[in-house]
């Protein structure tokens, strides 16, 4: 589904040229659950964004489904973007005086999809809140939001999920209904690609890539990933 070929990606500060990834080449088939780790600094989150086309490489190939996306542009990359690819972040990005639904909608006023109230509350009922779908953020609990969030990213059907720390705010419960969402979209031929810092996190996919000084400096399959998260403890439910 993608293959990456000697990605670079430099930003420029006045003078000053600071690689964030060099030369990374990586594939990744339809249908994977990948975990991306590395420490601060290491290009994960670049890496993140070339792959949902929030960011550009400075050289390299980028191929999606067959499709050369290298060299698109910005309306071409936001029109794929919508339709390919559900984002799913850390601080979950939700308008606060809005209903879980309507922040559901948001993806289909972009992409004029029809039956905006029917297909959204479907996307809730399948992270398990239908039930909550005319409460506003501030009504729910964390875990609550951030399977809000995921509803949101699967309304436009896509084939690709990204998420970036998805349970970095939450505690080890909310986390674990989290991950098995995304088990679940992953056993439906969903490809979810984890951007991750907790190694439980990334036990729990069937591969782990890491990244260190914006290199792949392992990629490995997950030979046994049923360690439990319910150990680890967060900060919020």
């Amino acid at each position: 589904m993608i293959e990456l070929d000697n990605i670079t990606k430099i930003y420029r500060m006045g003078k000053v040229e600071v690689p964030a990834l060099r030369g990374v080449d990586l594939t990744i088939k339809q249908g994977e659950m990948v975990a991306i780790v590395g420490v601060s600094g290491s290009g994960k989150s670049t890496l993140m964004n070339i792959i949902g086309f929030l960011d550009k490489p400075t050289a390299g190939k980028y191929t999606l489904e067959g499709m050369d996306v290298s060299r698109l542009n910005d309306n071409k990359l936001a029109e794929l973007r919508n339709k390919k690819i559900g984002f799913v972040f850390q601080t979950f990005n939700l308008l606060p005086r809005a209903s879980a639904i309507s922040n559901v909608e948001l993806p289909l006023l972009y992409s004029g999809g029809g039956q905006r109230h029917k297909r959204s509350l479907e996307a809730l009922e399948r992270v398990g809140l239908g039930a909550r779908a005319s409460h506003k953020p501030t009504e729910l609990s964390g875990g609550e939001q951030q399977r809000v969030a995921i509803a949101r990213a699967l309304v436009n059907q896509p084939s690709l999920i990204l998420a970036d720390e998805p349970t970095g705010n939450l505690d080890s419960s909310a986390t674990t209904e989290i991950i098995r969402i995304f088990g679940e979209l992953h056993k439906e031929g969903i490809t979810v690609i984890l951007v991750t810092h907790e190694p439980d996190v990334a036990m729990q996919t069937q591969r782990i890539i890491r990244l260190l000084d914006g290199r792949i400096i392992s990629d490995e399959k997950v030979k046994n990933n049923n360690t439990s998260v319910s150990k680890r403890k967060g900060v919020e439910n």
